[in-house]
């Protein structure tokens, strides 16, 4: 026996072609009406019609890509560190900011009483004069 010798034992049986009349009457095994009845007919997917309930949002949606300061307080400052200076990596020991924060900035919010030395971070007016009164000092880049 070769491979050309070889045919299939059932015979492929052809699909039964409904929906054009003939023999199984007039509505050819639809039922009658309604969107499954008609020819071409679509169902509608789940997730049309949960997208179709969610509120349409307006305005703009242009967020900056920019990152923000992570901001610290001056009584935040004076709660936790002691006097001298401080520094990115100051404020990253003392638990004020994480380590994977970018961008700080001092602004001033509460007061302040210790002579600290700010170095390397932005800082506000207010936090700048609040920190001059108090006998300390800031250096930036």
């Amino acid at each position: 026996m070769q491979l050309h010798q070889i045919k299939p034992i059932n015979k492929n049986k052809s699909k039964k072609r409904v929906g054009r009349g003939g023999k199984r009457g007039t509505f050819s095994g639809r039922g009658t009406k309604g969107q499954r009845a008609r020819s071409g007919h679509r169902i509608r997917p789940a997730q049309r019609d949960l997208i179709q309930r969610l509120p349409k949002l307006r305005g703009l949606k242009n967020k900056s890509l920019k990152a923000k300061a992570t901001l610290v307080k001056l009584r935040d400052l004076e709660r936790k560190i002691k006097e001298g200076a401080v520094n990115r990596k100051i404020l990253i020991e003392s638990g004020l900011i994480k380590k994977s924060v970018k961008e700080i900035k001092i602004v001033g919010d509460g007061k302040i009483t210790k002579a600290l030395t700010i170095e390397g971070i932005k800082i506000s007016k207010s936090a700048e004069n609040k920190i001059k009164k108090a006998g300390g000092a800031v250096k930036n880049e």
